[in-house]
């Protein structure tokens, strides 16, 4: 399902995050403080916006209360970074990720609330774009253009079935992805037979076009 995100911060980061969400279906609202950084995203992201993200009326008034989450992607201004992410849980934004610079600042960020804190750049960006409404998604990594490789935790529907069962047996079959390793505890299975039972927890490799990743079972 198609969330409503707003990405705050535009640099290398934010910027990859932002285009790679609104790539994916995504309603981004993308908001920087420079001017420049925002005409960039012009036609890449669904609302480029100029302004102070740290101001809570600003966020209102751009109707930021009524989002399914948010990104803070500030690293280097810390104190921004910190007021953008105080001000969004005080707004009871539901999901809140944000950048950490350091250590120090991560920590910081947990506790003033974060759901999720990430030390990242631009590739990090689009990993996160690929799992941030699919808690099952533990790892995304691009292949090619429109091409990747997921690491999923694999959810109580999966349970008691083999990889035939699920669709995972060839491209034509209900996902058109392909299984190439499956992890159960500390046994490691790759290219698992298609008649390969799998249990609720397990880790499975997919690889596969980032649409079909995408509609994954969450």
């Amino acid at each position: 399902m198609n969330q409503q995100v707003v990405v705050i911060g535009l640099g290398r980061f934010g910027s990859s995050v932002a285009k790679a969400l609104y790539n994916l279906g995504h309603e981004v609202l993308a908001i920087d403080k420079n001017e420049d950084r925002v005409q960039s995203m012009m036609g890449q992201v669904s609302f480029p916006v100029t302004g102070d993200a740290s101001n809570e009326a600003v966020l209102r008034e751009l109707g930021v209360d009524k989002y399914d989450a948010a990104i803070v992607a500030v690293g280097t201004d810390i104190v921004a970074s910190v007021l953008s992410t105080v001000v969004l849980k005080n707004m009871d934004v539901p999901y809140v990720v944000a950048r950490a610079e350091d250590d120090l600042h991560g920590n910081t960020l947990e506790r003033i609330g974060a759901d999720k804190v990430v030390h990242a750049e631009s590739e990090m960006g689009v990993r996160l774009a690929h799992n941030m409404f699919n808690p099952n998604v533990q790892e995304y990594l691009e292949l090619a253009p429109e091409y990747g490789l997921s690491r999923i935790r694999a959810p109580q529907s999966f349970d008691g079935k083999t990889l035939r069962d699920l669709g995972f047996s060839n491209p034509r079959d209900k996902y058109g992805l392909a299984a190439m390793a499956l992890l159960h505890g500390r046994e490691v299975t790759l290219n698992p037979d298609i008649d390969e039972s799998i249990k609720a927890g397990d880790v499975l490799i997919l690889a596969g076009k980032d649409e079909l990743l995408d509609k994954l079972p969450s």
